[in-house]
């Protein structure tokens, strides 16, 4: 076979390389302390959750009966052999806990994400998403047939700090400019729907989205209801709101909510991820949503571990881990502050956020963003430089998270 393609892509990754954007993967030492991990609870090593874990599969091991017996796979897509009358039970356990109609299962959050915006929007609607949705949810615009506004990230009005920047206007003059415009007949009378798409917290800054002005604005601006807000809640699954339940419910705005997207592989420390919403809404995403569709079904060792890690929050065990983790997220911001006050480095060297972060999630924001993680993981400390694309070009940083049963960014 002629090399010609290997070496077009070897240029690609040369050019890359030479601008310091190539992704490398690498295997985490065992003895480093880990400020990179997104499981902020240590749920996925916590020795309770994992006997837990052992003793509600076992009954399932020893069983000869087909539906409740154990399976390493599940067979199929859930539309064939995939399905079971344990997934069925789980959903309904999942939405009831985050107080939803209903729920339906994906294999990831990046499944849940691209298969809900590709097939929801329907020509003709647009979706209105802030500047730092995640690279999933764009993925599912493309797909769409709606059209994408971008607004300028946790922005809800214009104000002077806003004026004559070189950025996204604010989700209020979006959405009145559709409502407003000579082309706004199908949006104002409800004929046409807006999708408003943000995140719970968002993964590179660690901020929580301003979820109630948000839902106030869209009411106001959308009287007809057509204006659907869309959360995704992977970084605030079990971290935020009572037991874990998330910033929707804490904020008690579950019914003026259309849809969310909590996903496993965080805080509760397993994989997979499910899309809540209208029972009709879930039955439209079984019929379209193609991410769905043409994938196996998780099998049952995936489900029971997210069964077990939910059955942990529920009986309260998650508490004083969420207590250690908001000790320890106050206790690196201190540190950081206190570094930065006594040594007075340049902001192009090294700057955090000043004000007290919104959840585990601490940038360290530089411009010598290898350069600084590089130094780290010399020193035993596990953190990871973050550049662009995945974050905007010139705002580079240490990708760091605070974890619970250890300092575990």
């Amino acid at each position: 076979m002629p090399p010609n393609l290997d070496k077009t892509l070897a240029s690609v990754l040369s050019s890359r390389s030479s601008q310091g954007r190539l992704r490398r993967l690498t295997i985490p030492s065992p003895n480093s302390v880990d400020f990179s991990s997104n499981s902020y609870l240590s749920l996925s090593s916590n020795p309770a959750v994992k006997s837990a874990y052992l003793a509600f599969i076992l009954p399932y091991l020893q069983s000869t009966e087909s539906e409740a017996g154990f399976g390493l796979g599940s067979g199929g897509s859930r539309l064939l052999d995939g399905n079971s009358a344990f997934t069925e039970d789980l959903e309904g356990r999942i939405a009831k806990f985050h107080g939803a109609d209903a729920g339906l299962l994906f294999n990831s959050g990046f499944e849940a994400n691209t298969g809900l915006f590709a097939c929801v929007p329907q020509k003709g609607d647009f979706i209105v998403y802030d500047e730092l949705i995640h690279a999933s949810v764009h993925d599912g615009m493309k797909l769409s047939r709606a059209k994408r506004i971008p607004f300028a990230h946790n922005t809800i009005y214009d104000g002077p700090e806003t004026l004559g920047k070189d950025r996204p206007h604010s989700l209020d003059s979006l959405l009145r400019s559709l409502t407003e415009g000579t082309d706004s007949e199908d949006v104002t009378t409800g004929k046409k729907n807006i999708f408003i798409a943000v995140e719970g917290v968002y993964s590179m800054d660690g901020d929580a989205a301003p979820l109630k002005e948000i839902v106030e604005c869209v009411e106001k601006r959308l009287p007809q209801g057509n204006g659907y807000i869309i959360v995704d809640e992977a970084h605030s699954t079990g971290i935020f709101g009572n037991q874990g339940r998330g910033l929707v419910c804490q904020l008690g705005l579950e019914d003026r909510i259309w849809g969310r997207v909590h996903t496993f592989g965080k805080a509760m420390g397993c994989s997979g991820a499910i899309v809540l919403c209208s029972s009709t809404a879930r039955s439209y995403l079984i019929n379209y949503a193609r991410s769905f569709i043409y994938t196996t079904a998780m099998a049952f060792p995936s489900l029971a571990s997210i069964r077990t890690t939910y059955d942990f929050l529920t009986q309260g065990h998650a508490e004083p881990l969420l207590q250690h983790l908001q000790s320890l997220i106050y206790h690196i911001h201190n540190l950081l502050s206190g570094i930065i006050q006594r040594h007075n480095p340049s902001p192009e060297l090294f700057r955090i956020n000043p004000e007290t972060p919104q959840s585990p999630i601490l940038p360290l924001l530089t411009g010598r963003a290898r350069d600084l993680a590089q130094y780290c993981q010399e020193r035993g400390f596990t953190v990871r430089p973050i550049v662009a694309p995945t974050v905007p070009a010139g705002e580079d940083r240490g990708g760091g998270r605070m974890g619970d049963g250890g300092c575990k960014m």
